[in-house]
């Protein structure tokens, strides 16, 4: 059993992970950089220790610094919860080095999932179906151009080390392929410092579909069922859900195999999520792997009643998993709250809290980090919170979603509450009849309650 968790992370993760060390009898550390003192998983926490100014290069990316916070707080374990250093094997190894355990998998693991092109050969050799492409990074520009030929557009160019839609473009003819390279590769060398770009078929009309696994230090891996993703924004994920509606039993019998497939290449340990395309037709194929706890994960807890953080946590510390396959009991959708303007493009909208209230009642969960008179940071991700609702049915979920955005009362700043309402009436949202590509076409109106 680990004594005391420092968790190397902000806001409501941070105070997610808190409340499960505190149910396990676990001491926490919260770090928090000047901007995030007043932040509630600093509050909240057993001890918390200042690690720098706002911006994240001298606090939450700042390796040294949380290194120091551990070993002065005499913690024995860090959890990296998501973003910042979570995927970081770097960061893994020196946690290690320094005989501090980090609540994840492996560096090994880390570097096996986190370059695209890596991680696709993998998959191919574990007979894991994979999108059409080149079999490596593209060299030059008449490279592309030759491959996208013989692929067939439209085509897609991904950066091998990117992620959250930066250094992808989607490329429909070949004029437009110039420009496309030469903004992919500068935005992932600004972004990820690899200009890396590798070539994928572009598939059409697709659902963004995820599955959660679990692997143990003793080679069982287990999937826990299925999210819906396909609500996004610029490869941005507003609202998720489980199960999806697009799934059939068939169907997530063979994802949840080849997730496992999967997980087991690398024989992964920690919870993690194998993400997946899907086509009009069914056909799935791997995208990548995230080998740490998403943000979603709250939707598949809610359908299996089942703590995530909890069982990563306790893999961490060596335990064995059951090995079961789990598959979703209820129905559970989630809408991220963000500090944004839907009537203008999504812009960010930080400031003060002036008033809040948060919605409740059967079937209703509210992940957040703020309260009246919080001051939302410009400095990182704008999410305020996520809004969860559980039901027997889809159907139930959504009304009680609906009922519950209602209720929710943020002034001060703009928040996503209008897009969600608006969403929740739409007649195609409700049918299930949706793919990643929806918000293109979704106009908001000013009506909403």
């Amino acid at each position: 059993m680990f004594k005391k968790v420092l968790i190397a992370n902000r806001g409501e993760i941070a105070l997610r992970v808190i409340r499960t060390c505190r149910e396990m009898g676990i001491k926490t550390v919260a770090v928090y950089s000047t901007a995030d003192k007043d932040s509630l998983h600093v509050r909240f926490a057993d001890e918390a220790v200042c690690i720098g100014k706002p911006q994240s290069a001298d606090s939450y990316l700042n390796i040294p610094h949380i290194i120091a916070a551990t070993e002065i707080t005499n913690a024995d374990a860090v959890h990296p919860g998501y973003g910042f250093l979570a995927e970081n094997s770097k960061f893994a190894q020196i946690c290690g080095d320094h005989r501090i355990k980090f609540i994840g998998p492996t560096p090994a693991m880390i570097n096996a999932m986190g370059d695209k092109i890596t991680a696709k050969e993998t998959m191919i050799k574990a007979g894991v179906p994979v999108v059409p492409g080149g079999e490596g990074l593209l060299k030059n520009l008449n490279e592309a151009k030759s491959l996208a030929k013989e692929i067939g557009y439209p085509i897609i160019l991904k950066a091998t080390a990117g992620g959250g839609g930066k250094g992808m473009r989607v490329v429909w003819e070949e004029k437009e392929m110039e420009r496309a390279y030469s903004t992919a590769k500068a935005e992932a060398a600004a972004s990820f410092k690899n200009d890396g770009i590798y070539m994928e078929k572009f598939v059409e009309e697709p659902r963004h579909i995820e599955i959660q696994i679990a692997g143990d230090q003793f080679g069982r891996v287990c999937h826990l069922s299925e999210r819906d993703c396909s609500i996004q924004r610029r490869h941005q994920k507003l609202v998720e859900e489980s199960p999806s509606p697009f799934m059939t039993n068939e169907l997530r019998e063979k994802m949840g195999e080849a997730a496992i497939k999967a997980a087991s290449a690398i024989n992964y340990e920690s919870v993690g999520t194998i993400e997946f395309l899907v086509d009009k037709h069914r056909n799935f194929y791997f995208m990548e792997m995230n080998t740490r706890i998403q943000v979603e994960h709250c939707v598949t807890e809610e359908v299996i009643n089942f703590d995530l953080i909890k069982e990563q946590i306790k893999i961490a510390m060596g335990e064995k998993i059951s090995g079961e396959n789990y598959l979703p009991q209820m129905h559970a959708i989630e809408c991220r709250i963000n500090a944004e303007d839907p009537y203008n493009e999504f812009r960010p909208s930080p400031g003060r809290i002036n008033v809040l209230n948060t919605p409740g009642g059967h079937g209703v969960r509210v992940d957040s980090h703020v309260y009246a008179g919080y001051v939302i940071p410009p400095y990182y991700d704008s999410m305020i919170g996520k809004l969860i609702t559980v039901a027997r049915t889809r159907d139930e979920a959504i009304d009680t979603m609906y009922r519950a955005l209602s209720e929710y009362v943020i002034d001060g700043v703009k928040t996503t509450i209008p897009f969600h309402l608006q969403l929740m009436k739409n007649e195609d949202f409700r049918k299930g009849n949706f793919t990643t590509k929806f918000l293109e076409t979704f106009v908001m109106e000013k009506a909403t309650v």
